[in-house]
């Protein structure tokens, strides 16, 4: 009888413990651990802190990704980026720097590009194969900045997350230090512009964000 009274009293207490374990459970917030839950409680970090850099033009290459009428024609931030754009190439030229361009599309031409002050002139290496994000996969862009000794690039372009993020990320894997000025890149909007920003200067991997520097074109000096 004894026997029976403790086994009772203890799946009482084992019930109570089971309940109060639930009700502790059910009153913990449903979005802990879960980020698309806690998404409007998230505080953007801080902007990155643009940096000056000097490059020797000797060394380094300018690329510009993307630039066509059926992408960055139909986004005004892109639109917007042109003149910038236009700025860094200028200099570039003006250092007889290594110039190197990305045409995307089914059957992309120079004409297809979004503004004829961007167009290469004869000489400028055009990329070949230069599909999807990274533009270093597959391509011939790899040997033939490594045939001018270049191991710096300044990379312009669009998409923001795709083109200069994926081919930032490619440059620094193959050694290649990376610049990547922020009114050069542009995107659909201002949140994967912000994104991307953020993971080449302080949100991405060791690896990559030690070799890049996020500037702005005025913040680039070219040395003799």
């Amino acid at each position: 009888m004894e026997g029976r009274k403790t086994m009772t009293n203890f799946a009482r207490r084992l019930a109570c413990a089971a309940f109060a374990i639930a009700a502790t459970a059910t009153a913990q917030p449903a979005s802990a651990g879960d980020i698309v839950a806690d998404w409007a409680t998230v505080k953007t970090p801080p902007a990155p802190e643009l940096k000056p850099v000097t490059v020797d033009p000797k060394t380094t290459a300018l690329l510009l990704l993307d630039f066509m009428k059926g992408n960055c024609g139909v986004r005004p931030r892109c639109q917007a980026s042109v003149p910038s754009v236009k700025k860094i190439l200028d200099a570039a030229r003006a250092h007889n720097m290594v110039v190197a361009y990305n045409l995307t599309g089914q059957t992309p031409k120079i004409e297809d590009m979004v503004d004829p002050s961007l167009a290469p002139r004869a000489g400028e290496h055009l990329i070949k194969n230069g599909r999807g994000a990274n533009k270093w996969y597959n391509s011939d862009l790899e040997q033939a900045l490594k045939d001018k000794g270049i191991r710096t690039v300044i990379i312009t372009g669009t998409s923001a997350q795709g083109a200069v993020a994926g081919t930032t990320q490619g440059a620094t894997e193959r050694g290649f230090k990376a610049i990547v000025p922020v009114d050069g890149m542009s995107s659909e909007d201002a949140f994967n512009e912000q994104y991307a920003a953020w993971h080449l200067y302080k949100g991405g991997p060791v690896a990559l964000v030690e070799h890049v520097t996020v500037t702005r074109g005025d913040l680039i000096k070219y040395g003799p």
